[in-house]
């Protein structure tokens, strides 16, 4: 299903980075959106950027990890805008280190973000998707969700939910009307780093920041990707040639994959921090 004109949309963790910029690029298509954070102030600031570029932005302060904030966003934009066309489940945060030494606590704040914040949206939109029979949904993942990098278990395990999460909505969806895309992008700038948590001493926020830097392709263009596959009903999106590749490998050669790949990279990164 393409998106239609001045589409009605729904973008989660809206006050920075990818949140931003899919609000940036759908105002300039004349979107109405609701965008919500967790952080009104951001929020907020958004939707100041989006009125220099066109659209339609109201905000609203929406902690995903509890449903009752994520079943409101429904009935909001039902009362704004009559509806929704498009859902961007996009909220994140990132936890990282061994297993073993990561609080139980930060397993249960990632948990609640990055997996349970997915669900809630899919939960609740899904059903009035397929009773307009049409809409769609963005569900925004990471390569860490298909590559499965060390010390970030946390992290790739709620990523590859919701990559599952995704696929299997993307069957059951078949014929309806309604769409499904999962972004699974790479190293982009963005805040998710400086607002993580971290028991590993194989790489720090400084790190991470440089690698997001280094990116070529950063979030407004992983917005525009994003957008441009649920336009053509697209089930799997990845940006970034870095992951479009290390996913081939791992789909051709799984053993070699994590037999030499990911040690010779958890190899480099530990030896860049002495």
């Amino acid at each position: 299903m393409s998106l239609p004109d001045r589409p009605r949309v729904v973008v989660t963790g809206a006050g920075s980075g990818l949140g931003r910029a899919f609000c940036l690029e759908l105002a300039g298509r004349g979107g109405r959106i609701l965008a919500v954070d967790i952080d009104l102030g951001r929020a907020e600031e958004t939707a100041g950027l989006c009125k220099n570029v066109g659209g339609e932005v109201i905000t609203g302060l929406c902690d995903v990890s509890k449903p009752e904030d994520v079943a409101a966003l429904a009935s909001e934009m039902d009362r704004a805008f009559g509806g929704t066309d498009l859902l961007i489940n996009n909220a994140g945060v990132a936890v990282g280190g061994p297993v073993g030494t990561i609080p139980l606590a930060d397993w249960q704040w990632i948990l609640g973000v990055n997996l349970w914040g997915v669900i809630y949206g899919c939960h609740t939109f899904v059903p009035k998707f397929k009773t307009a029979g049409r809409g769609h949904i963005i569900n925004v993942a990471s390569a860490a969700g298909l590559l499965s990098a060390p010390e970030m278990a946390p992290y790739n395990v709620t990523k590859s939910g919701v990559v599952a999460l995704s696929e299997t909505l993307h069957a059951e969806l078949a014929g309806t009307g309604v769409g499904v895309t999962v972004l699974c992008p790479t190293f982009f700038r963005t805040n998710i780093a400086r607002d993580g948590r971290s028991t590993s001493d194989a790489a720090t926020p400084d790190d991470a920041h440089k690698l997001m830097d280094r990116a070529s392709v950063q979030a407004p263009e992983v917005a525009k990707v994003a957008l441009a596959a649920a336009d053509t009903g697209t089930l799997y999106a990845l940006p970034h040639a870095d992951g479009r590749w290390m996913w081939r490998l791992k789909r051709l050669m799984p053993e070699t994959f994590q037999g030499t790949v990911v040690p010779r990279a958890m190899k480099l990164a530990r030896r860049g921090k002495k």
